[in-house]
């Protein structure tokens, strides 16, 4: 832009700015949120329609063929169908690409009534939960990929409440989630099948180092990813710190069996409780047991970077509960598998690249 021009439109929008002033109600003018709302306000439906009917229509070409009126987060615009078509608009499509992320954003992280509220007070667009819930409907979210390869993974469970006839009592459903350390993570509904493909599917490394609690249905998902001698299988050292408290008993002993399980000794540990009748010593020598193989020395496993905790899966399960038990929230069956993939979406920050058809 020359001089000149940057002048010249300097003064046709002081010129603009002063009519756009004199047509606004005093009450709009007397605290700074009122007046930033009204300046948006004239922007979207008197400024912005004149400046966007010239952009598209010379980015579009020809308005040959039927009209459609897109909403857009600089209003509305009225296209023809070849315009759109150029313009990589979908077939049907009543909301811009830039307006359908901002949807998915919003609807990945909140309930549709609140996605509904928000757009309007973020960008002074309104579009109808009901509409942002068919938006999703439509959409195919593509699976999350890896850009590295897959060093450390962890896997944990979660629950989610569906809805029931009125008068029955609430069911609950269980999913399971995966997180690639440093990298994506996803979410599967009643599917192990496809957890265990999508993970094999990545890009991995020659040891995968496999994090999980004691649950045996964790350990089980393991045994199907990738092979017995690239597998790397670690009992989470957080978990396992935590039962060992849980035994109770003597402070002393407790502080003992945890500094001999930090170095990987679980012949040891089990020694200490020798003799001891309580429930909770038998059921803690059991655990140690059955996880014997899974307990290595942690302080030389920290040492070399390798990593001893599922805290990320952890971390992924309660952002995810966030969205989905939201309070009073039931979900049809049928549309969870959507909703926990829209939400490792926003969580992987794949809706902002468009990763979805």
């Amino acid at each position: 832009m020359t001089p000149e021009e940057q002048q010249k439109l300097k003064i046709n929008l002081q010129e603009i700015a002063e009519i756009l002033y004199k047509n606004t109600p005093v009450d709009n003018l007397q605290s700074f949120e009122s007046v930033e709302l009204s300046v948006r306000e004239h922007l979207i439906k008197t400024v912005a329609p004149e400046i966007k009917r010239f952009f598209f229509h010379s980015a579009g070409g020809k308005g040959s063929g039927r009209k459609r009126t897109i909403k857009s987060c600089v209003g509305e615009v009225t296209l023809s169908s070849k315009q759109a078509q150029r313009l990589g608009v979908k077939k049907g499509s009543r909301l811009s690409p830039n307006l359908e992320k901002c949807c998915l954003l919003l609807v990945g992280n909140e309930s549709f009534a609140n996605a509904e509220r928000d757009l309007k007070m973020l960008t002074g667009i309104y579009v109808p939960h009901s509409t942002q819930h068919r938006l999703l409907e439509r959409y195919k979210l593509l699976p999350p990929e890896t850009t590295e390869k897959v060093e450390a993974l962890s896997i944990d469970g979660g629950n989610v409440r569906l809805r029931t006839p009125l008068g029955e009592e609430s069911v609950w459903r269980n999913y399971k989630a995966v997180k690639l350390h440093g990298q994506v993570a996803a979410a599967f509904f009643q599917n192990n099948a496809d957890l265990v493909a999508w993970v094999n599917s990545q890009l991995q490394s020659e040891v995968i180092t496999c994090l999980g609690d004691g649950h045996d249905g964790v350990w089980n998902l393991f045994n199907q990813i990738g092979t017995t001698e690239q597998r790397r299988e670690v009992l989470d050292w957080y978990h396992l710190r935590e039962n060992i408290h849980k035994v109770g008993g003597s402070l002393k002993r407790l502080r003992r069996v945890e500094s001999q399980l930090w170095q990987g000794s679980t012949v040891e540990a089990i020694a200490e409780f020798v003799g001891v009748r309580a429930k909770e010593s038998k059921n803690f020598q059991n655990y140690l047991r059955k996880h014997q193989s899974r307990i290595p020395d942690y302080q030389n496993y920290q040492n070399q970077g390798i990593d001893i905790g599922s805290g990320a899966v952890e971390s992924l399960i309660k952002q995810i509960g966030a969205r989905i038990k939201i309070v009073g929230a039931q979900w049809n069956e049928k549309n969870v598998p959507q909703i926990l993939r829209l939400r490792c979406a926003y969580l992987n920050n794949e809706i902002k690249m468009g990763r979805y058809a």
